[in-house]
């Protein structure tokens, strides 16, 4: 693979990780959760092999429980 060839590849890795991002975001927000930190991780996207990891960041108690109720199938919230 010629080094044109790679840096396509990486750019075409780090558009694919910006568009699950993007879609995740989307879910999260039709569900009522915002998660303001979503991004991605910057370290990751660099390189000639990018790893392109999605960083979800930080999040208050309030945020985190409405997360967890919306991943579990029931959509019950915590009980603690």
């Amino acid at each position: 693979m010629v080094a044109a060839d790679r840096r396509k590849s990486a750019t075409e890795k780090v558009r694919d990780a910006e568009r699950a991002r993007d879609e995740l975001n989307d879910a999260l927000r039709a569900a009522g959760v915002c998660l303001p930190s979503l991004s991605l991780d910057a370290a990751s996207c660099v390189g000639p092999a990018p790893l392109a990891l999605i960083e979800l960041g930080r999040c208050n108690v309030a945020t985190a429980r409405a997360l967890a109720a919306a991943v579990r199938p029931d959509g019950i919230g915590c009980a603690r």
